[in-house]
């Protein structure tokens, strides 16, 4: 019931603003920003932004906002921050979770990388003609944003702040991130976008570009 719990928190219109702002930072946030961009006072937005992270919403730490150190430099503040913690609810429970691990387990043990790979193009051919045409980046990032990867565009670059598959890669990297690369590459196949390896920490390992023809 904890998952149910948590999420029914975000029925609270304020607090699922204040949530929403923080994960499309991709960064720290404090209090007074979050305040801000939710259009509600320092105080109250303090409560529900503890409230999130008691849900398991939300991280917490603290730093100088200033930038600062030193005599002079302030107290730390309190910033916040996405939750590595997944959620999910189902009712009853279902645990997909120990089951996409035991695949993932038995596809790495059998040596089933290339296999998987081909499934994962072949899958995501038909996600592109279920979501519609992927002409450039602003198509991709429609359909990726609808499968959870919470795309952000960094120049000439799309780049995904959440992984669909983060519990399993963090077991099974290779194998994982071999499986989404290949579904992404599915999903553009034809485009003008391409896409690479491109792993940073904390975001999807996979980003994408116009292709180079497109560019000359």
């Amino acid at each position: 019931m904890e998952d149910i719990d948590a999420i029914a928190l975000l029925q609270d219109p304020v607090r699922r603003r204040l949530y929403e702002f923080v994960v499309a930072q991709g960064r720290e946030v404090g209090r007074n920003e979050a305040a801000e961009a939710a259009g509600v006072a320092r105080t109250l937005a303090a409560f529900h932004l503890d409230k999130l992270v008691g849900a398991g919403l939300l991280e917490v730490g603290s730093r100088r906002l200033t930038g600062r150190s030193g005599p002079g430099a302030g107290r730390p503040a309190k910033v916040y921050r996405r939750s590595a913690v997944e959620r999910g609810v189902s009712v009853p429970a279902r645990d997909y979770g120990t089951a996409a691990g035991l695949l993932a387990e038995a596809a790495e043990s059998a040596g089933l990388d290339v296999k998987l790979r081909d499934v994962a193009r072949r899958r995501g051919r038909a996600l592109r003609g279920e979501g519609g045409s992927c002409g450039g980046l602003d198509d991709l990032a429609g359909l990726l944003a609808g499968r959870g990867y919470e795309p952000v565009r960094d120049g000439d670059v799309l780049r995904m702040r959440n992984c669909p598959f983060h519990a399993v890669a963090e077991r099974f990297p290779p194998l994982v991130c071999g499986m989404n690369l290949a579904l992404l590459e599915g999903l553009v196949e034809g485009s003008a976008v391409r896409v690479r390896m491109d792993p940073r920490p904390g975001w999807c390992c996979v980003a994408a570009a116009p292709s180079k023809n497109n560019e000359d």
